[in-house]
């Protein structure tokens, strides 16, 4: 198999948990998935498989968004739902308090990650050394919120959707606005529903997937590598051109743009991505 499926993650599964459960079911040694999400979270996830696992690291960092559930008044060790209470009060809000606050986390900033995440400093992963009860300095990463929008809520629970860059964390959001607010914060869901160009209307329930695969059914619901690079414009090559680029070579193009381009065989295969200036071609990625 050679393509990309676009998984519902259950609640309780990690992203890992899912490749696994699909690598056995397909096959195929080649999977790993587009982009990580909590165990507690559920939404999309993009799985690739076979020739199609090379794409995973540009929907890893094409922009996300969620929908988020916003819990005030309460300050956890994971900063959601799931970790130990730190402390808790009473908060109650109007839609309008919370829209007052959005403005200041629009736009590029810098987030703290939070101690319990995958992240390594000094080769150790942060929440090895939470789970030990230590707490070390994170630097700021940079991120950029293009959106946040307030669904709805009431008092002490909200749902806002947000889009966002990769390396920004949810959770986080969640406690700097409870933060912000002078109550604290923490996140009480998560669901993605959106990684790049897959939303969550082009996605399956894992067990619709495992249905699929059992019964010989799965080529309907596999999703062309190409699709993640749709947004380029394409360019059918000749034969010698296509052989060339096959083996990793250059070719000249003459006539065509500087930019990005989709390359495709004579037999419509999808090649590469490739980049054109002043008429060369370099291959970002073969798919060939």
């Amino acid at each position: 198999m050679n393509g990309i499926l676009v998984v519902d993650k259950p609640a309780g599964w990690t992203s890992h948990d899912v490749v696994a459960k699909l690598r056995g079911a397909l096959k195929e040694k080649r999977v790993g998935h587009g982009g990580t999400l909590d165990p507690m979270a559920t939404g999309v996830l993009p799985v690739f498989a076979g020739r199609a696992t090379r794409a995973a690291e540009f929907c890893e960092n094409a922009e996300k968004e969620y929908i988020a559930g916003l819990r005030l008044g309460l300050v956890t060790d994971t900063q959601d739902v799931t970790g130990n209470t730190l402390s808790k009060s009473d908060a109650s809000f109007a839609l309008e308090d919370i829209n007052a606050v959005i403005p200041q986390f629009l736009g590029a900033q810098k987030q703290v990650p939070p101690m319990y995440s995958a992240i390594k400093i000094d080769g150790k992963k942060l929440y090895e050394i939470a789970r030990r009860g230590g707490e070390i300095q994170r630097p700021a990463r940079d991120i950029f919120i293009s959106e946040i929008e307030l669904l709805g809520g009431n008092e002490n629970e909200f749902s806002l959707r947000i889009a966002c860059s990769k390396g920004t964390y949810i959770r986080t959001l969640c406690h700097d606005f409870g933060a912000a607010l002078g109550c604290g914060g923490t996140m009480s869901s998560l669901r993605r529903i959106r990684a790049g160009a897959f939303t969550i209307e082009m996605a399956r329930t894992l067990d619709e997937l495992l249905a699929a695969v059992s019964g010989g059914r799965i080529d309907s619901d596999i999703i062309p590598v190409d699709t993640i690079f749709s947004g380029y414009p394409a360019i059918e090559l000749n034969e010698a051109d296509s052989r060339r680029c096959r083996n990793g070579a250059p070719c000249r193009l003459d006539g065509a743009s500087d930019g990005t381009y989709r390359f495709y065989g004579t037999d419509n295969e999808f090649i590469a991505l490739c980049e054109v200036r002043s008429s060369v071609t370099r291959i970002i990625k073969s798919f060939s």
